[in-house]
């Protein structure tokens, strides 16, 4: 039984204070003193962390957030790559992947949100986020069931999609680069003819281009108009929708240890090889979603808002992959296929009441909030061997025989929702800042096997807790201590037959947030500890996992993003993670497959003045620890990127990407298999804007 998510009679003493003292009084969205505010502390302001706009320094939560001038300047091209250069992240372990995003954060996955709204990743039907429709991304660090529901332990990425505003400008984007990389964005937005009450934008792309993978390709168009209608001097509607098509020949970077990390007569496995069918293989995606976001200002002290979102996903893949080393001949691999075709149709809908007043000594915040979500995923697939053994060394293709779909398996999963949530933040004398939360879920979920005519259903309650506690001191110095919990239902059944029980997680956490008057910054540092209960562990004689396990994660977080000086611009991170993974059927606690212990990052931005008006340089270094798979240890690396841009004339400018400059050949992790990390990159832009 673990003694964290059990506490002992101080912890559960902490628990419960936090608790009552944030229950006995009320909050409000902490808005920083206008004396003591800079400009890149203005622009850390989130909507994730509390689900009303606060100063990240000021809140009791960790946080990140990735402006929309970061995503363009670093040239993001995937939702994976937003947080490289913060703390408790681990991103690229897969190495480079064209079907969906892969994050580790504190050691666990991550649920992904976009406005607020949970965005539904299962079974491979994956909804992908285009960067370039994106104003910022948010990450809150941590279990964060408290308003989000259902969710794992790392935390909740949050992407915010641009927004109409009310003065004409626009941009146009032309790129071109490595593996035939071509893009065209196009960006506009701007008041509706000559009404001052409707506003508009509409975000397009178009891009191309190949894999690291030999014979892998993406194929992307994105189209997203929103709608922006002031209704009243309290009303306010903006309309959001997308609609995006992939068409791709998917990357499988899956390799063996054999030929990567271990050595062979034969010499490595070139990073390049694919184990595929490229001329079978195939994924086509076409995502579309409509929403809207109300907020209405009651009176002075009270607010409603409400966001919604429908969506659709199509999917047809086919999509194969090495599986194991043959046993007669050391040269050769079976593979095995995963066959999708189907349908994800959902909605979502998050409604919230906020009261903000105010006494002689306190700033009172008060959020109550309900949320439903439905979730129906219909279609037929299967999981299969594929094909006659392949060579490792040097792959030919069309030794296979194509999916007789008589024979896929139809199934249908029906997944809803309703979480009722209450927080309350107090501000106290301009020095105490006091959170605390609660929340009950109710979670229906059902699983249908059409073809065999069977079905399995569970339904789970959940009440989830969080407080902080923060001081505000003088010198910009504010120490913080927090609790939070997450639970997540698992859409699979055990050796048994029987749905799983839900994961549980649970955080304690103490920091420190520093942004003194006159540093036009922030850094701050954080250690924690995580415990997972009820997660898969050993697998059993069928190939299904038991739950038997339990994940923890015990870490110190270090991030700052700052101007040295006017020109000098520095974003550093540094993340110590213990994660250990024990299972019944091995007592001893190991290291968690993908999570280094180490990591840190650096990127310097320079903006010439005088010498060179109009250049700006920036480069970056990602170092990444030793991880383990097992008995197997992968290797450290560290890759450098860089960036150049150049404003060449009025409403022009040029910008050149490089990441892993040095095109370092690396093994970026093993988690029964092993991943090459990705190839150089090189991109050169020429963006106009007005």
């Amino acid at each position: 039984m673990s003694p964290f998510l059990y506490p002992n009679p101080l912890t559960r003493t902490v628990q419960l204070t936090l608790t009552t003292i944030g229950l006995a009084s009320a909050p409000i969205p902490l808005l920083a003193q206008e004396n003591n505010t800079t400009d890149l502390n203005a622009l850390v302001v989130s909507a994730t962390a509390l689900k009303v706009e606060t100063p990240l320094v000021e809140t009791p939560r960790p946080a990140s957030v990735v402006t929309e001038e970061e995503l363009r300047e670093r040239n993001v091209q995937s939702l994976d790559e937003t947080f490289q250069y913060r703390a408790g992240v681990v991103s690229g372990h897969y190495g480079e992947d064209n079907d969906t995003d892969w994050l580790q954060v504190r050691g666990f996955d991550q649920a992904t949100y976009q406005d607020g709204l949970r965005i539904y990743r299962t079974g491979f039907y994956e909804w992908m986020v285009e960067p370039f429709g994106l104003e910022r991304v948010e990450l809150l660090k941590g279990p964060a069931s408290i308003l989000y529901g259902e969710a794992p332990p790392g935390g909740v990425v949050n992407a915010i999609s641009k927004r109409p505003r009310d003065t004409a400008q626009g941009e146009v984007d032309i790129q071109v680069g490595t593996d035939e990389h071509r893009q065209l964005g196009i960006d506009t937005t701007g008041p509706l003819g000559e009404r001052d009450d409707l506003s508009y934008r509409l975000v397009s792309l178009y891009r191309y281009q190949e894999g690291d993978l030999d014979f892998t390709e993406n194929e992307r168009y994105y189209l997203a108009p929103s709608l922006t209608w002031d209704i009243s001097d309290q009303t306010s509607l903006t309309v959001l929708s997308s609609f995006q098509k992939d068409d791709a020949v998917p990357t499988n970077p899956f390799k063996l240890a054999y030929g990567t990390i271990e050595g062979t007569p034969y010499g490595k496995v070139d990073p390049s090889t694919n184990y595929s069918e490229p001329g079978y293989d195939t994924n086509e995606r076409t995502q579309t979603s409509v929403g809207y976001a109300l907020s209405h200002a009651i009176n002075d002290v009270w607010r409603f808002e409400q966001d919604f979102r429908y969506s659709e996903s199509d999917l047809l893949l086919r999509s194969s992959f090495i599986v194991s080393q043959s046993q007669s001949n050391p040269r050769e691999g079976s593979r095995g296929l995963i066959y999708r075709d189907g349908e994800t149709r959902s909605w979502t809908v998050d409604n919230r009441l906020v009261g903000t007043w105010y006494t002689d000594r306190t700033e009172n915040t008060f959020l109550f909030g309900v949320d439903y979500q439905d979730l129906n995923n219909k279609g037929a697939g299967t999981y299969t061997g594929f094909g006659d053994p392949i060579d490792l060394f040097d792959p030919q293709y069309g030794n296979f025989t194509p999916i007789d779909t008589s024979t896929l398996t139809h199934s249908e999963t029906d997944k809803q929702q309703t979480g009722y949530y209450l927080q309350h933040q107090l501000r106290l004398d301009d020095r105490w800042v006091f959170l605390a939360g609660a929340r009950y879920d109710q979670a229906e979920l059902e699983n249908s096997d059409l073809t065999a005519g069977t079905q399995e259903g569970a339904d789970n309650d959940q009440v989830s807790l969080s407080g902080g506690i923060m001081y505000l001191a003088a010198n910009g110095i504010s120490p913080y201590l927090s609790y939070t919990e997450s639970f997540e239902p698992i859409a699979s059944t055990d050796g048994s037959g029987d749905l799983y029980d839900p994961r549980t997680g649970e955080q304690l956490e103490a920091g420190v947030k520093i942004a003194p008057r006159g540093m036009d910054g922030y850094l701050t540092a954080a250690a924690y500890r995580i415990e997972e209960e009820n997660s898969l562990g050993s697998t059993l004689n069928n190939g299904i996992r038991a739950q038997d396990a339990e994940r923890t994660t015990t870490g110190f977080e270090v991030e700052s993003v700052s101007y040295l000086t006017d020109q000098l611009e520095l974003t550093a991170a540094y993340t110590y993670s213990d994660a250990t993974v024990k299972s019944d059927a091995n007592s001893e606690e190991r290291q968690a497959p993908l999570i280094p212990r180490h990591q840190a990052s650096a990127w310097l931005d320079y903006t010439f003045t005088d010498l060179a008006p109009g250049l700006k340089l920036g480069g970056g270094a990602r170092f990444v620890g030793e991880t383990r798979d097992g008995s197997t240890k992968v290797p450290s690396y560290t890759v450098f990127d860089m960036m150049a841009q150049f404003a060449f004339a009025p409403q022009w400018q040029a910008q050149l990407n490089v990441t892993n400059v040095a095109d370092r050949e690396y093994v970026a992790s093993c988690s029964g298999y092993c991943y090459y990390g990705a190839e150089r990159s090189v991109v050169g832009s020429v963006r106009y804007r007005w």
